[in-house]
Order: structure tokens, then C-alpha cells, then sequence
């Protein structure tokens, strides 16, 4: 029995010696998993804070992008608004030169049209007057003149048989349709020497027969006269 007791004591003593063998091993395995166990939460928490700041720079970049895009857009609206009211000008701009080229060469037309009636008209009225001036001078050459009026040229001319002063001379003349002759031409009037020289203030003048010159007189005096009409 005592042997058995021996084996026994010298087993357990084998069995605490390989025990105390195995620890070492087992000791650092626990310390390199722990080791590991650490870096890997060490890792995780590090991948987490990238996944959040990548998370918030999607976020924000999201934001911006879509910023960007509704500012595109409303600026891609503007651009065709403006486009539209530039063709819609364009347009109009168009119109009004077409109208303005059509309004031109009517303008051009009417005055063409204008200056060719005026010029039909103008040599209308030349062939009239001389038309006119052709008749005249042959109403003039076929005019006759009351009984004692004489003809000289185109106007009829009365010698008066009695004496009066200027202003019952001309009352005559112009109760017969005339008056008293007036000499208007320069060349007609021929003054004797010295005359007028306006004594007694001769407003009136008389012609002397024997000098076939004009001598000025008082409009009061009596004078044969002579009258006028055409």
C-alpha cells in the first residue's frame, strides 16, 4: 500500500511541475489577446470617429452641392428669361425696321409721285398763261371802245369837251366806268424847264401843247382832262 501511496505522490508531483510548465504559455497568450482585444477597440473607435467626419464631410458637401444646384438652376431660369426677352426684342426690333423700311419706300413713292404731279402742273399752268396771254392779246386786238373813246393799245381814253377842276374831272371819269389817266412810266413824263417848281402849291400838273411838256398847276383850276379804262 505504502508503494501505491508513493506512485500516487510521485504523480501528483509530476502533474504540479507540468502544470506550473503550462502557465508561462498561457499567461502571455492571455496578454497578447488582451493586447489585441485593446487594439482592436482602439481601431473600431478610430474607424467610428473617420465614419462620423466622413458622414458630417458627405453631409455638408450634400448641402453644398444642393446649394449649388438650386442656385444653378435659378440662374439657368434667369438665362432663359433674359434669352426670351432678347429674342422677344429682337423680334420686335425686326418689326419696326420692316415697318420703317415699308413706311420709307411709301414716303419715297408718295414724293415721286408728288414731284411728277407738280411738275405736270407746273407745265399745266406755263401752257395755261400762255394760253391766257394769247387770248388776252387777241381780246385786246378785237376790243372795241364806246362812241368818242379812242383805242390805244388794250385801254379806251376820252378827251373831256369841258373844263373842270381835278377832283370834278376825275367824279366824271369814274361816273363812266374809268378814271383820270395816270402816267406810270418815267419815260412818258416830260417836265417843261423848270418844272415842277410847287407855287402856290401846284399839286396838279397840265400839259402845254405847244411844248408838249408838263407844266405843274393848281388842282383847283378848270382844265379839259383826260380819262382812262381798260
Amino acid at each position: 500500500m505504502e508503494k501505491i501511496y508513493d506512485n500516487a505522490v510521485d504523480v501528483i508531483s509530476l502533474s504540479s511541475r507540468s502544470s506550473a510548465k503550462q502557465e508561462g504559455p498561457r499567461r502571455f497568450l492571455r496578454e497578447s489577446v488582451l493586447g489585441l482585444g485593446l487594439l482592436s477597440v482602439f481601431l473600431l473607435s478610430g474607424l467610428i470617429g473617420l465614419a462620423v467626419h466622413y458622414h458630417n464631410s458627405v453631409g455638408g458637401a450634400a448641402a453644398d452641392l444642393s446649394a449649388v444646384k438650386a442656385n444653378l438652376s435659378s440662374v439657368t431660369e434667369e438665362r432663359d428669361n433674359l434669352t426670351e426677352r432678347l429674342q422677344a426684342r429682337d423680334q420686335l426690333l425686326s418689326s419696326v425696321t420692316e415697318e420703317r423700311d415699308s413706311l420709307k419706300a411709301n414716303l419715297t413713292e408718295r414724293l415721286q409721285a408728288r414731284d411728277q404731279l407738280i411738275n405736270q402742273l407746273k407745265a399745266n399752268l406755263t401752257e395755261k398763261t400762255r394760253e391766257v396771254d394769247r387770248l388776252q392779246s387777241l381780246m385786246d386786238k378785237e376790243k372795241t371802245c364806246p362812241a368818242g373813246w379812242r383805242k390805244f393799245g388794250s385801254s379806251c381814253y376820252l378827251l373831256s369837251t369841258e373844263k373842270a377842276s381835278w377832283e370834278q374831272s376825275r367824279d366824271n371819269c369814274r361816273a363812266r366806268g374809268a378814271d383820270l389817266v395816270i402816267v406810270d412810266s418815267k419815260k412818258n413824263r416830260f417836265w417843261n424847264g423848270g418844272e415842277p417848281n410847287n407855287i402856290d402849291e401846284e399839286d396838279c400838273a397840265e400839259l402845254y401843247p405847244y411844248t408838249n411838256g408838263w407844266n405843274d398847276q393848281s388842282c383847283r383850276d378848270d382844265l379839259h382832262s383826260i380819262c382812262e379804262k381798260d
